[in-house]
């Protein structure tokens, strides 16, 4: 292990990993990200080992005093390459303001699809990192097999999508960049596009291979995805709400077809 003390943001190591926090086609084109947290950096090496050929390379820490938590963290990988920021600098790399004091450098994980999906969940263009990272933890507890974003989607490995997936981005299998009408027409089962107008979730049989089609935080579905879907759906509401936002419509959803299946 080597332990390096940066104290410039000249530093190529710091801009390099300031590309990488703030840029999704830097993530992309290095095919690695940060983890921000405790938690997060557990989960990765929970699901893939802690060394540098599990992909783990680097752990990034703050001057000063640490939190219990990354202080055990840190002694448990200690054979990780480590660098010490000003606490400034460490927090330009941090997309929120109570880290709890570790940041972890590492590949963007593959996770293979299954051979046969009976339970998907395809999200067009949204664009909230947190309610993206939010709608992949729903859907791993909720036993998706696959998700698939549309090109419109917000990167699933960024800093605030991963911190809002809390390790869900580890264990399930995300498609990126994905033609959406071109998904829905190969996939074996019923598609059920999310609308205002569209018939009751709860009269729907879920029981067969099912996969839920959600939109756009403000703009929902485009058309040519409703008209795409082998059914048309939406959560009745009382009181003349109109609908719920687009994580909380996928829970319901998702969570729907877990109960009838159980």
């Amino acid at each position: 292990m080597s332990f390096k003390h940066i104290i410039s943001r000249y530093n190529p190591i710091f801009k390099h990993l300031k590309k990488l926090a703030e840029n999704a086609r830097e993530r992309r084109a290095e095919g690695k990200t940060l983890l921000d947290g405790v938690h997060l950096i557990e989960s990765y090496c929970e699901a893939f080992g802690e060394s540098e050929l599990a992909g783990l390379e680097l752990i990034i820490i703050p001057e000063g005093k640490s939190s219990l938590e990354a202080t055990n963290l840190m002694q448990t990988l200690a054979d990780v390459n480590t660098i010490m920021f000003p606490t400034l600098m460490f927090a330009e790399l941090t997309p929120v303001a109570s880290s709890t004091g570790i940041l972890a450098l590492v590949r963007t994980p593959q996770i293979a699809l299954p051979n046969q999906i009976n339970f998907a969940l395809m999200l067009e263009d949204i664009q909230d990192p947190g309610n993206l990272g939010s709608m992949l933890r729903t859907a791993l507890g909720a036993g998706v097999e696959a998700v698939y974003l549309s090109k419109g989607c917000t990167d699933a490995w960024s800093p605030k999508a991963l911190r809002g997936g809390q390790g869900a981005q580890f264990f399930l299998p995300i498609i990126e960049g994905v033609d959406m009408l071109e998904t829905m027409h190969s996939f074996a089962g019923n598609t059920y596009a999310t609308t205002l107008h569209g018939e009751s979730l709860y009269a729907q049989n879920l029981t067969k291979p099912t996969a839920f089609v959600i939109g756009n935080e403000g703009a929902g579905l485009s058309g040519k995805v409703v008209k795409a879907a082998s059914h048309q759906i939406s959560i009745p509401m009382h009181h003349g709400l109109e609908s719920l936002n687009a994580a909380a419509a996928a829970a319901v959803c998702l969570f729907e077809r877990k109960r009838q299946i159980s």
